[in-house]
């Protein structure tokens, strides 16, 4: 009797604490629950597409994409209560007391320094422990870019640890400079 499921609950139970912990480590512990529910609806209806040698690269992309629509409702959100209460001034979302803890670091002082690409190529590679090549999928980029990403991303960081050291040049952090023909 073939398995009604396509083998989702396996996925599932293979992968979601990890999906809640990459969602967790981005927003507070409510909202990351939704994105890892969200994220698996969406594993639910294309589970067609998902690769079966390499599903959790799959899933942290549709998780990274989730994050980022969680993320701009959540500005739209603070802009209409800031319309309604005649606010014009920009409302943040309290921190999570954990990252507050997590952010008290040295290396933390660092990528925040950075900007948000070359955070999520370094997070990939050496939170989430993915190798380039599946960090490439989480990204939506191909193998050869993520590279380059996180090449440029280590070489950045670098010079923003040298920097808070004191042992660098006192130079403002690197950033791409686009020819424009």
């Amino acid at each position: 009797m073939p398995d009604p499921d396509d083998g989702f609950a396996e996925l599932w139970d293979a992968h979601y604490e990890d999906v809640l912990g990459y969602a967790a480590r981005r927003v507070d512990l409510d909202t990351a629950r939704d994105v890892a529910a969200e994220t698996f609806l969406v594993a639910w209806r294309r589970r067609g597409q998902i690769p079966a040698d390499r599903p959790f690269p799959w899933l942290l992309n549709v998780a990274r994409n989730v994050l980022a629509n969680e993320t701009r409702g959540q500005r739209r959100r603070f802009r209409l209560w800031g319309r309604l209460r005649d606010d014009r001034a920009t409302h943040e979302p309290v921190a999570d007391v954990a990252v507050g803890l997590a952010e008290g670091g040295r290396v933390a002082a660092a990528l925040r320094r950075l900007p948000e690409r070359d955070r999520e190529t370094l997070l990939l590679v050496a939170w989430e422990g993915l190798e380039p090549r599946d960090a490439a999928v989480a990204a939506g980029c191909s193998a050869k870019a993520f590279s380059v990403r996180l090449h440029r991303a280590r070489k950045r960081l670098t010079a923003v640890l040298e920097e808070i050291d004191g042992t660098g040049r006192r130079a403002p952090v690197p950033t791409v400079q686009r020819s424009v023909p």
